[in-house]
């Protein structure tokens, strides 16, 4: 290469102006805004944001907690946002993880902070998006098999898209990436716990803090990212990384062709095809607890890696159990934030569902989705000799090729609102969140109350 990777991307970053990205990225960076704000403001009552802003106790600053809460320093708003968006596990995906969860709170935080328009924010999304797809797509190989979570290794070196917010040249957004590598964190054994959703909060710090520390001077080697000893050496699981090819970054747009994911379920993604299935077959057959003699599940040897929580007793292992969501569709026949409970997990039909599922590992590969068997499939035995067996799930519903509507789209984000402030204006944010280019600044989104 004549130009290093991390200096490609870097001048990418610098370079990036919103003429330049196509009408129809525009749709994805909507749904990415409106998605995170919405599961932001569902997740700030959960605790893990909650012990975060008590640990940290910021000052006094130019940022906004959840659009209309305290306004603390933006490195810090990012960080408690980016933990709430993230909280419920219900955030998009996308590029092997959660791009939007880091992006959107960094952008709003440090956006806030500078006053930046709705259109540099939509650029720096962008920016974002396209450094991680370029990262990702660099390894054939699962991060997650490693043990490494794929939202806090890349999202710090996305997140660093700050430096587009900020107006940094090629030299200071190459050095912002490279901080943002070396802030890469994040492991597959904390699932299940308060430490996932941190993950994608401290990447969003990250980001805003490598494109400050940058824009004062702070130096950075301008080959982090290639480098033998750099971070896609480090993380790559089997060391079959590609260090040396050029960028596509600005050339082939992957938030066209990868675009993002939305959660229909607030459980991690790997469970999705298998519910989409369960709740199909459930809905055709009158099944209930009391008449389950065993269900098995067929999915992907990575997934199964992933869920690692076969026996959950909280509503926060239960996300990453694939024996929790059966056991849900059947009791409930849904599996939704209500169920996601301490106390539903641990009611004893929930408790006795549980054992009943064995999780069978498909080691067959789906050539068009890394990491993904060719499909999932669920067979529930019934105590009366039933064999139920549900359709070959292979596009969960949610997915750039099953997406949701406009209409369910903002019924996810109302019911987000719902739980976690019914007080705020949500259709009002809502739609200017649809329109974010369009829109003079973060003020657009903030302090938007209902009247008395």
């Amino acid at each position: 290469m004549s130009t290093t990777l991390t200096r490609s991307l870097g001048t990418y970053v610098s370079e990036l102006r919103l003429a330049a990205i196509p009408a129809d990225a525009l749709s994805v960076v909507h749904t990415g805004f409106a998605d995170c704000v919405g599961t932001m403001i569902a997740g700030c009552i959960e605790d893990p944001p909650k012990i975060l802003l008590q640990a940290l106790s910021p000052p006094a600053g130019d940022a906004s907690l959840y659009l209309v809460g305290q306004r603390v320093p933006a490195p810090e708003a990012a960080w408690i946002n980016g933990t709430a968006a993230h909280a419920l596990d219900y955030d998009d995906v996308a590029l092997r993880g959660h791009p939007s969860t880091v992006l959107v709170p960094a952008i709003l935080a440090e956006g806030e902070s500078l006053q930046a328009s709705g259109a540099e924010m939509a650029t720096a999304y962008v920016a974002g998006y396209e450094v991680w797809a370029d990262l990702q797509r660099r390894d054939p190989d699962q991060h997650h098999e490693k043990g490494w979570h794929p939202t806090g290794i890349f999202g710090a070196i996305g997140a660093a898209a700050c430096a587009s917010l900020r107006g940094l040249d090629a030299e200071k957004a190459t050095t912002a990436i490279a901080l943002g590598a070396s802030q890469s964190a994040g492991l597959v054994s904390n699932f299940g716990t308060m430490t996932k959703p941190f993950h994608a909060g401290r990447s969003a710090h990250a980001g805003v803090i490598a494109a400050r520390l940058a824009a004062a001077g702070f130096t950075a080697s301008p080959d982090a990212l290639e480098h033998p000893l750099g971070f896609l050496a480090a993380t790559s699981p089997k060391g079959n990384v590609d260090r040396s090819s050029a960028t596509q970054a600005g050339r082939d747009w992957a938030i066209l062709s990868q675009g993002l994911s939305v959660k229909k379920y607030p459980l991690c993604y790997c469970t999705h095809r298998a519910i989409d299935g369960a709740l199909d077959l459930l809905r055709d057959q009158k099944v209930g607890p009391a008449d389950v003699k065993a269900v098995t599940v067929s999915t992907s040897r990575r997934n199964t890696k992933i869920l690692r929580n076969s026996r959950p007793q909280t509503g926060l292992e239960a996300k990453f159990s694939m024996q929790f969501a059966m056991a849900s569709a059947i009791a409930a026949k849904r599996v939704g934030l209500s169920e996601l409970t301490d106390t539903f997990v641990q009611r004893p039909d929930i408790q006795a569902l549980i054992p009943k599922v064995e999780v069978v590992p498909d080691d067959r590969v789906d050539p068009q989705r890394l990491g993904a068997s060719p499909y999932d499939l669920v067979v529930i035995e019934t105590t009366d000799g039933r064999r139920l067996e549900s359709a070959r799930v292979t596009l969960e519903r949610g997915s750039p090729e099953l997406p949701l509507s406009a209409d369910e789209l903002w019924t996810k984000f109302e019911a987000c609102f719902a739980v976690g402030n019914p007080q705020l204006e949500a259709r009002t944010i809502f739609d200017a969140l649809m329109s974010l280019e369009r829109q003079p600044g973060v003020a657009a989104f903030t302090s938007l109350r209902k009247a008395a």
